[in-house]
């Protein structure tokens, strides 16, 4: 078993040379209601939820985006409520939430 039952990485990269990136994209307030959201649940800790800041996960064109391991499953969000639902249903039950998973041929 690992450390974390999943692991949830934020990119919050942000381009200084007018590339996209999803620091464009408020991901910062992803990140915060996420990690706010799985404190709450009392779901954060070794065998439980982690939560990270991440730098580029070179995704960027589908902008902002997050990744869950172990399934790695790659999410875009727009809202605090796309955060609640990937809270919810993925981290805390383990459910993919199909309407935002970034398509596989997004990248850069």
């Amino acid at each position: 078993m690992s450390y974390y039952q999943r692991h949830i990485f934020f990119c919050l990269n942000q381009r200084i040379n007018g590339e996209a990136s999803c620091g464009d994209h408020a991901a910062k307030d992803g990140f915060d209601h996420c990690k706010q959201r799985i404190a709450e649940a009392g779901a954060n800790g070794p065998g439980k939820v982690r939560v990270n800041k991440a730098g580029c996960l070179d995704r960027c064109a589908g902008g902002p985006v997050a990744v869950v391991y172990p399934e790695g499953t790659w999410y875009t969000f727009v809202d605090k409520t796309d955060i609640d639902e990937i809270v919810d249903r993925h981290l805390l039950k383990g459910e993919v939430v199909e309407r935002l998973v970034l398509p596989p041929d997004v990248g850069r």
